[in-house]
């Protein structure tokens, strides 16, 4: 080997420990899909160290350069180590370095929550993305009182700021932005509602956080809901629970879109089974903006299907875009592919829905079959939707339902 190449050698094994931090572990991320939209990566750091998060910083290696990104670790289930990957195109293959260092830039916490004693709000630089209503929203004056409810989202935001949620229309009082009741439930040899609120046989409520967090990479909650049976009891039973969390992840550099994802874990009683059943809506329901009808909204399915032929079929993915005004908004909703009946039945309203056509879309999972849910157990659904100001099409869409769904190639080489 010649000097200079000796030399160069040795002064690229010094630089980890000379100002840009001594090497823990090169994390190699292989067959990443391609697509516009950065997406989360997830790695436990507990298999590769255990030094406190204060002394650890997150580099990104390309063309010979390292540069600082920002990262943030979960707690509440071992140790996740998070950041966000940005595609470029033609790159499939991406290399992040884990350093010990001593001089760790203070990363910006642009994602914020601010809360109140009725509403927790994700905040992104400041302005409003997603409200999570824990209080009790009293219907409006002169409609009956069982039309309350907690436990919602709206409104959900575009990142511009804009509504894309609606609660309480005339037309659905029990209709609440995003929200997640089931129809149909077999319990105790019955058959309980609770979506429909006003014929007053069961409903959800808020019970509680369970966690809450801002960072530079996402801003997430935690919370638990219950499922209320009214039916026939003087005090209210709870016939099964459910964990819901929300994280939402953003740029900081690009206000154009951002990434919610959704898990919904339902834990039933130790010593009742149920039965989610066959209907054709249920679980997360969207009603979406007043603002949107029949002539400036559209659907478009996975499937290649619109709003006309969506009723009903099985799709991965869906796109509920419209004009807000002299603005935009679009979302993707995505369904992971080990959720129950994936590819997902939907339900969307058709065309004529009230003249207008307002619109609603919903994962359906129950709507062509039965879902057994056995007794002391856990079951999970998982969605993301991408929120964005601008059109999306099609194949932006199959790009970011693929970085949902396709885990990348992970490899971790300690140093």
């Amino acid at each position: 080997m010649k000097l200079n190449q000796i030399l160069c050698s040795l002064i690229a094994s010094l630089l980890p420990l000379v100002g840009v931090g001594q090497s823990i572990a090169k994390i190699s991320l292989d067959d990443v899909e391609p697509s516009k939209f950065a997406y989360p990566v997830s790695i436990d750091l507990n298999s590769i160290t255990d030094l406190p998060d204060s002394l650890l910083t997150l580099v990104y290696i390309s063309e010979g350069q390292a540069n600082e990104i920002p990262y943030q670790l979960d707690n509440l289930n071992g140790r996740k180590l998070t950041w966000l990957v940005k595609p470029k195109e033609g790159k499939t293959s991406y290399t992040y370095e884990l350093r010990k260092s001593h001089s760790k830039s203070e990363a910006d916490h642009f994602l914020s929550l601010d809360q109140s004693e009725k509403a927790l709000v994700i905040k992104k630089a400041g302005l409003d993305l997603w409200q999570y209503n824990q209080g009790l929203a009293m219907p409006p004056e002169g409609v009956a009182l069982a039309y309350a409810r907690s436990g919602f989202v709206h409104p959900m935001r575009t990142p511009e700021g804009l509504s894309l949620t609606r609660i309480q229309p005339s037309d659905h009082y029990h209709h609440y932005g995003l929200w997640n009741p089931w129809t149909r439930v077999g319990y105790k040899n019955d058959t309980i509602d609770f979506w429909n609120l006003n014929d007053k046989q069961g409903t959800v409520r808020f019970a509680n956080f369970i966690n809450r967090t801002s960072g530079p990479v996402y801003a997430d909650y935690k919370v638990l809901h219950e499922h209320v049976v009214m039916k026939d009891r003087e005090v209210p039973e709870v016939a099964f629970t459910e964990v819901q969390g929300v994280r939402v992840f953003a740029e900081k550099e690009d206000d154009g879109y951002y990434l919610a994802d959704i898990s919904i874990v339902l834990n039933t009683n130790p010593d009742d089974s149920l039965v989610l059943q066959e209907y054709r809506y249920g679980s997360l329901g969207w009603r979406a903006t007043e603002l949107w009808d029949r002539y400036n909204s559209e659907v478009i399915t996975s499937e290649g299907l619109d709003r006309k032929s969506a009723d009903g079929s099985l799709a991965r993915w869906c796109i509920v875009q419209g004009e807000l005004g002299d603005d935009y908004g679009a979302v993707v909703m995505m369904s992971y592919p080990s959720n129950f009946n994936h590819p997902e039945p939907l339900r969307i309203w058709p065309e004529d829905i009230y003249d207008r056509g307002d619109m609603y879309a919903n994962f359906a999972p129950t709507k062509n079959k039965d879902w057994v849910l056995d007794a002391g157990k856990a079951y999970h659904l998982n969605y993301r939707f991408l929120v964005s100001s601008k059109k999306i099409s099609p194949e932006e869409a199959e790009e970011a339902w693929r970085q949902f769904a396709k885990v990348s190639k992970i490899t971790i080489n300690k140093f």
